[in-house]
C-alpha cells in the first residue's frame, strides 16, 4: 500500500507514467482566481455520458475544456473535433489521466468512465491539488470511496458526484417542505426503477482493436481476454467492472429519498431479495431486486424490475416518502405532496434537462470559492449513496442481513467484508490515505 505523500504518490504513478514532475503542492488551489480566469479542465472518459457532461462544462462561459482523454485514439480525436468545431478551440488529446496530475494548466478533471475507473483518477487528482467532478457511482466498491473521501478531505478538494438532481430547485423545494414538518413524523421511504432493459449477451473473445489501449481500459480489474460487447458497455453488468443498475440507476433514487427523509448517514442493517430471474443472458447483477436499508426509528427501501413495465406511481423511476400526516411523491420532474385524505396540498416542477447544467455550475462555483459546504453533492455525500448501492449488491451476494459500523466502514459477516474493496492490478493500486 502507498502512504499519502506527494513524493509516494509521484513514485507509484512513475512506473507508469514517465516524466512526471512534483510541480503541484497537494492540497492547495492550483492557482489564485482572478474574475476574469477560466476554470480549466481536463475530460476523462468521453464517450456517450462523458461526451455530454464535457459539453455541460464548454456552455460555461468560465470555463474551458483544456484536454479530452480516453483510452480510445479514434473516440478522443473525434471529439475534439467536436470540441474544436463548437469553441474554436482544440483541446490537448492524451490517452492516460495521468500524463495530466502534474499540468499546472489543468485545474480540474470531469471523470466519466466506467465504473472502476472512478474513484482512481478522484484520488489520484486530490493528491495532485487538482478539483474533480467524477460521475456516479463515485467508487466500484465501498473501500475506494472511502479513500476518495480520505483524500478529498486531507488535501481540501472540491469534490463533486454527478448524481445532478441534487441541483435541481425543485428538490430543494421538496426537502424544505418534508423539513417543515408537514408530513408530520417521517418513518418510510420507497424508491424505485421499473422498466424493462435488454438482454446482455457477449460477443466471442478476440483481440483489441490498434485504436483501443485495453491495458489501460482494464486499469484496476482482474486481467481478462479483450471483448468488444463488454468494452462497448456490457462492463455495467459484470461484477469485475460495473455496479449494476442499482449503481447505475438506482444511486439516483435512493439518493434523492434518502435526502428527502434527511439520512445523511449509513443505515444500520442492510438485507436483498432477488436475482436473474427474468433474463437467461451472461449479465452477472440481478435483474430483480428488493433492498431494505434500516436506520433507528426509519426505514428505506429500493424496488428493482428491469423486466416490467408497469410503473409505479405513474412513474418509471421515483421515490415516495411517508410521514404520519401525509405523503410526498418525487420524480426527476417535480414532486407532490398529499395530506391523510389523499389530497394534493402542494406540488412544484423543474426540467431534468437543466439540472446537469445546474450541477456543473455549482460544482464550478465552489472550485471559485474553495467552499465545498456550497456543493449539492459533495464526495462525502455522494459516497454514501454510492456505499449504500454497494451494500445492496453485497447483501444480495451473500443472501444474509447485514449489520453495517459507519465508523470503519465493514460488516459484521467476514463473508460480506470480502466483497468490501478488492486486490487492485499491479501497477493500479488503491493508495492509501490516512
Amino acid at each position: 500500500m502507498l502512504r499519502c505523500t506527494r513524493r509516494g504518490f509521484l513514485g507509484q504513478s512513475a512506473a507508469v507514467t514517465a516524466g512526471l514532475t512534483a510541480g503541484l503542492v497537494a492540497g492547495t488551489s492550483s492557482r489564485a482566481w482572478a474574475a476574469n480566469d477560466k476554470i480549466r479542465v481536463a475530460c476523462v472518459g468521453v464517450r456517450g455520458r462523458g461526451n455530454a457532461v464535457m459539453h455541460s462544462f464548454a456552455a460555461e462561459p468560465d470555463c474551458v475544456v483544456t484536454h479530452i482523454c480516453d483510452v480510445n485514439a479514434s473516440t478522443r480525436a473525434q471529439r475534439g473535433a467536436e470540441m474544436k468545431e463548437r469553441t474554436g478551440q482544440m483541446p490537448a488529446l492524451v490517452a492516460d489521466y495521468r500524463t495530466l496530475l502534474d499540468d499546472p494548466s489543468v485545474d480540474a478533471l470531469m471523470v466519466a468512465t466506467p465504473d472502476h475507473w472512478h474513484a482512481l483518477p478522484t484520488i489520484h487528482a486530490c493528491l495532485a491539488g487538482k478539483d474533480v467532478y467524477v460521475e456516479k457511482p463515485a467508487s466500484h466498491n465501498i473501500r475506494e470511496g472511502r479513500v476518495a473521501v480520505a483524500a478529498a478531505r486531507k488535501f481540501g478538494r472540491i469534490v463533486q458526484v454527478g448524481t445532478q438532481i441534487r441541483s435541481a430547485p425543485f428538490l430543494h423545494d421538496a426537502v424544505a417542505f418534508v423539513q417543515s414538518g408537514a408530513l408530520g413524523k417521517v418513518i418510510c421511504g420507497k424508491a424505485w426503477e421499473t422498466d424493462r432493459t435488454g438482454a446482455v449477451h457477449l460477443e466471442p473473445d478476440g483481440d483489441p482493436p490498434a485504436d483501443l489501449d485495453y491495458e489501460l481500459w482494464q486499469g484496476p480489474a482482474p486481467a481478462r481476454r479483450y471483448n468488444p460487447t463488454i468494452v462497448a458497455g456490457a462492463w455495467r453488468w459484470l461484477f469485475d467492472y460495473g455496479t449494476g443498475d442499482l449503481g447505475n440507476d438506482g444511486v439516483h433514487r435512493i439518493d434523492y429519498c434518502r435526502f428527502l427523509m434527511g439520512l445523511e448517514e449509513m443505515p444500520q442493517a442492510i438485507s436483498c431479495a432477488g436475482g436473474k430471474w427474468f433474463f437467461d443472458d451472461d449479465q452477472q447483477w440481478p435483474d430483480t431486486q428488493l433492498v431494505t436499508y434500516e436506520y433507528p426509528g426509519q426505514v428505506l427501501q429500493y424496488e428493482m424490475r428491469l423486466w416490467s413495465r408497469p410503473k409505479l406511481f405513474d412513474a418509471t423511476e421515483g421515490a415516495v416518502v411517508y410521514g404520519e400526516n401525509g405523503w410526498i411523491l418525487l420524480t426527476n420532474n417535480g414532486w407532490k405532496a398529499y395530506d391523510g385524505a389523499n389530497q394534493l396540498v402542494r406540488e412544484g416542477a423543474g426540467d431534468a434537462a437543466q439540472t446537469q447544467q445546474l450541477h456543473v455550475r455549482n460544482f464550478l462555483d465552489a472550485v471559485r470559492s474553495r467552499d465545498r459546504t456550497t456543493l449539492h453533492q459533495d464526495i462525502g455525500s455522494g459516497h454514501i449513496s454510492s456505499a449504500m448501492c454497494h451494500a445492496g449488491n453485497i447483501a444480495w451476494r451473500t443472501g444474509k442481513k447485514l449489520r453495517f459500523d459507519p465508523a470503519a466502514e465493514l460488516f459484521d459477516d467476514q463473508e460480506a467484508n470480502q466483497y468490501v474493496g478488492r486486490e487492485h492490478r499491479r501497477g493500479f493500486e488503491l493508495p492509501a490515505v490516512t
